[in-house]
């Protein structure tokens, strides 16, 4: 009889010494009074923030009816201080702050404390010279180069709202950020690089410059050395402005509730939505989920492997490591390049303790073979991390085992772009893990699941994912837009934040998310969500990847449609699509059975490692992919072959 898999691990006693929360009594404890409590709790948690004054009558205020919150109103602080300043103050100057791997291997940069608080405030002073004043929005379309943390930073000093733009975007999109927010600065590259490729920058700023928009001036940093067309009394090179800004500028004075950046979600149709993050809350989650999620301790060298173009290299690249004090990798290549060993080399190189990516990401490392980790030494890791999507437990164990070496937990965490840091995980100390689970809220997060009517799920059953109240780092609105913020978040469910996204509880608490609400597929009447399906594929030996996506059908209302990608040493054949398909029977059920199953070489995925269902249902649905937006994508010739082999 085949050994059945463990379906909890416990933290290791060698583990517990590394952990700030040790034991499940130690996290309920907290946990309790951050909900009974919150004013008390959070008031006492945002002394570990420098502050000019802490000037709040009261630590969260609620307008239930308008929607609007606050969280120390009136209290005096600057983000960039808090992430450079005082641990430069505080013996950290000479300690790495920042290491740069670039595309190519043999290249990289570290800046110390000492020395990135340099860069920042000659840019800050680059900034005002070009005009650049509190409250005004500055774009930012940057690859992952040091010059853009150095530019949030920057931003974040003088009181300029910092709004990125993921570099992989199209003219139009960039087009579309950059007028809703009324930038007048704009800060490019002349190009990027990317697996051993040259990637054209300036030439879709200047694209987008001949509509019109707010931009005054064009910012560039030469990291191709390329020729660009470079236009005269717009743009500017960045070593040229650097070269002329004095090395001091002064922090400006934000209150705790002045809005720090605006990261506008990436839907593919309708207007951009700008979502809004303010100062102090969003710091102050950012920096202690960094903290709990991972245990950092001093001295550790920390590595997420998202782009900053997102909210995760925002939170878990920027300011929550800045703000703790740590040393945070950024990379600007890609997994395999210029082998499929690249992200093991890295861990090897930096004596990574803690790394940080996506499922999409394992999946493919998994999809490459075990060799390519097990000859790299990656003893030095003691935690790994999950983000972007549900991890299926059978790629969770891999994870833990292989890369892992059986050794290290696995912070699997849940949040949003609008929730601006974790709020549901499993803190790697506290409690045993499951695998596929998200597990338990953090500190102030009230969850609860209901049905779409708005009554209480049963236990086990899945229900839409509601919070039953605000926390520090929630996303305060939408740019411009606050109508769109009530009803997309706080209306659907009155009293209640809505997630969008579905779960279910089981009967220890533990919290495992189903994905988006809107990827329930429902056959014949019965509810299926999508992330079942995928793991039940991805279970099967010869599965590395899957993406499950609804299409109509006569009969049943909804049908199944799959795609796959083998593993190395599998091949397509009807056998192996049957055996998939009793495969999905056998771990979910005949109701879940796939109508079509297609295999694949590749999936649109986004350089953060996301696969874009949304396309995939478009393909599934009968589209021929030539009005899809295709911008996000790492690679957009996929499209051409999911389209050519649609059964």
């Amino acid at each position: 009889m085949a050994k059945q898999p463990k379906t909890e691990y416990p933290p290791s006693a060698e583990y517990l010494k590394r952990a700030h929360i040790d034991s499940y009594e130690k996290y309920k404890k907290a946990y309790d009074r951050s909900i009974k409590d919150p004013e008390g709790f959070w008031g006492e948690l945002a002394d570990e923030l420098d502050w000019y004054s802490k000037g709040w009558d009261k630590v969260f205020h609620w307008d239930k009816k308008e929607c609007r919150f606050t969280w120390f109103k009136g209290g005096k602080l600057n983000v960039s201080y808090n992430c450079l300043d005082r641990h430069v103050k505080n013996g950290l100057k000479n300690t790495a702050a920042l290491i740069f791997e670039a595309d190519e291997p043999d290249q990289s940069r570290t800046y110390t404390y000492a020395q990135l608080l340099y860069e920042v405030q000659r840019f800050a002073n680059v900034l005002k010279s070009k005009g650049v004043k509190r409250g005004d929005r500055v774009a930012v379309y940057l690859p992952m180069i040091p010059e853009l943390a150095i530019c949030l930073l920057a931003c974040a000093r003088i009181g300029a709202i910092h709004s990125v733009v993921f570099s992989g975007f199209s003219t139009d999109s960039l087009y579309n950020r950059v007028v809703d927010c009324g930038a007048r600065v704009l800060v490019t590259s002349d190009g990027g690089f990317r697996g051993g490729r040259h990637i054209d920058i300036k030439g879709k700023v200047n694209e987008m410059l001949e509509r019109e928009t707010d931009v005054e001036t064009v910012i560039v940093v030469k990291r191709t050395g390329t020729d660009i067309v470079m236009e005269e009394d717009r743009d500017v090179w960045w070593d040229d402005e650097m070269a002329k800004a004095s090395p001091v500028c002064p922090c400006e004075e934000m209150d705790a509730e002045d809005t720090l950046f605006l990261l506008y979600t990436s839907g593919s149709t309708g207007k951009p939505k700008g979502v809004v993050h303010t100062q102090a809350g969003y710091l102050l989650g950012a920096m202690l989920t960094f903290r709990h999620a991972f245990d950092y301790r001093p001295g550790d060298i920390y590595w997420c492997t998202a782009d900053i173009g997102w909210i995760t290299g925002h939170s878990y690249i920027l300011y929550g490591p800045l703000a703790e004090g740590a040393t945070t990798l950024m990379f600007e290549g890609v997994p395999n390049y210029p082998d499929n060993g690249r992200m093991w080399e890295i861990v090897e190189k930096w004596k990574v303790d803690v790394f940080y990516t996506a499922p999409t990401a394992i999946r493919m490392m998994r999809k490459t073979g075990d060799e390519w980790i097990l000859k790299h030494d990656l003893t030095s890791l003691k935690v790994l991390g999950s983000v972007g999507e549900p991890i299926d437990p059978d790629v969770w164990r891999w994870y833990y085992e292989v890369v892992g070496g059986g050794r290290c937990p696995i912070s699997d965490t849940y949040w949003q772009t609008e929730t601006g840091s974790h709020i549901i995980l499993p803190l790697p100390g506290a409690y045993p893990q499951k695998p596929g689970s998200a597990m338990k809220p953090f500190f102030g997060i009230e969850p609860t699941l209901i049905n779409e009517d708005g009554s209480p799920t049963k236990t086990g059953e899945q229900g839409r994912l509601v919070l039953k109240k605000p926390w520090p780092s929630c996303a305060r609105t939408v740019w411009n837009d606050h109508q769109m913020y009530r009803q997309t978040y706080w209306e659907v469910y009155p009293g209640y934040y809505f997630t969008g996204d579905g779960a279910r509880m089981d009967e220890d608490g533990d919290i495992w998310i189903t994905g988006r609400v809107d990827d329930v597929i429902s056959v014949a009447g019965h509810r299926i969500g999508a992330a079942e399906v995928e793991a039940a594929l991805i279970s099967h030996k010869s599965v590395a990847e899957a993406a499950v996506v609804p299409i109509p059908d006569e009969i049943k209302g909804e049908a199944i449609y799959t795609f796959v990608t083998l593993k190395q040493g599998f091949e397509e054949s009807e056998e192996l699509v049957k055996e998939l398909i009793t495969h999905v029977r056998k771990e979910v059920g005949p109701i879940a059975t796939p109508k079509t199953i297609q295999v694949v070489d590749e999936l649109p995925k986004t350089r953060s490692g996301k696969i874009v269902r949304r396309i995939l249902r478009k393909i599934a649905g009968g589209g021929d992919g030539k009005d899809l937006d295709t911008s996000a994508l790492v690679d957009p010739n996929v499209i051409g072959a999911l389209v050519k082999g649609r059964k």
